[in-house]
């Protein structure tokens, strides 16, 4: 099973390379509400709520939560750029998330990859956060100074 997931996050993560932030739909956290998360709930985001930040685009599901980030941006971006915190702390790599599937530690947001079977979330937990997160970081850190 380790083999197919890793095989299957490198062939996910190729279409991410070249970004410090991934946008796949066109937004942070695929348009989710990021605020929302922090209330223990993914929310899809609404047109009519979106701002730019860091030269990126983020949705919300209510002009409290544009209103709520836009007063503390960085407390609601997605660590890692919104890209799987497992598949960073594993593999070093930048791999695609589900929106519903996260977490919230330390008062930092964490997205996972969850689909064909593998919840990244799950064997996040199994395999030890704290380390997994530790080593996120230090990669996260090489990784940002590559591009």
């Amino acid at each position: 099973m380790k083999t197919f997931t890793t095989i299957l996050l490198i062939a996910i993560s190729t279409t991410f390379i070249a970004q410090e932030y991934n946008l796949k739909k066109g937004y942070v956290a695929e348009g989710y509400d990021v605020v929302s998360y922090f209330s223990n709930t993914a929310e899809k985001g609404a047109k009519e709520f979106t701002t730019t930040y860091n030269k990126v685009k983020f949705k919300f599901s209510s002009k409290k939560n544009l209103d709520t980030f836009k007063k503390a941006p960085k407390k609601y971006i997605p660590a890692y750029g919104g890209f799987c915190a497992y598949a960073l702390g594993t593999k070093a790599e930048r791999v695609s998330i589900d929106p519903e599937t996260f977490e919230i530690r330390a008062g930092k947001l964490y997205l996972f990859y969850n689909a064909w079977g593998t919840n990244t979330f799950k064997m996040w937990q199994e395999e030890g956060a704290e380390q997994l997160k530790e080593k996120a970081d230090k990669n996260w850190i090489k990784i940002k100074k590559e591009k």
